[in-house]
């Protein structure tokens, strides 16, 4: 099993291929959420949608419905961020900051 430790060439690594000022700040965004929060958001989605299609409101319950997929995607890159992002960048393990520039 490996560790979660990071290398002096991982860092270096890292740092060639850091994200953009929004992208970080997006990411620092995301990163505060849980993960099953999207998860959540989704399975809630999924009961409005049915119950839409209970009461007979087929173009709201499609429309409501069809949002499972991108917050499920959404809490995708949340752990993602969490695993991988540009916060591998910091030697500490640290969150950079929304206005931090590699």
């Amino acid at each position: 099993m490996q560790t979660a430790e990071t290398t002096p060439a991982d860092r270096q690594e890292a740092q060639q291929h850091s994200e953009g000022r929004v992208a970080r700040a997006i990411e620092y965004q995301t990163a505060r959420l849980p993960s099953d929060t999207f998860l959540w958001a989704a399975i809630g989605s999924m009961a409005a949608a049915a119950l839409f299609q209970l009461r007979d409101e087929k173009h709201l319950s499609l429309f409501i419905g069809q949002w499972a997929a991108p917050l499920l995607l959404m809490g995708l890159y949340n752990k993602l961020v969490k695993v991988a992002g540009s916060d591998r960048t910091q030697a500490n393990g640290s969150t950079p900051a929304p206005g931090y520039v590699a």
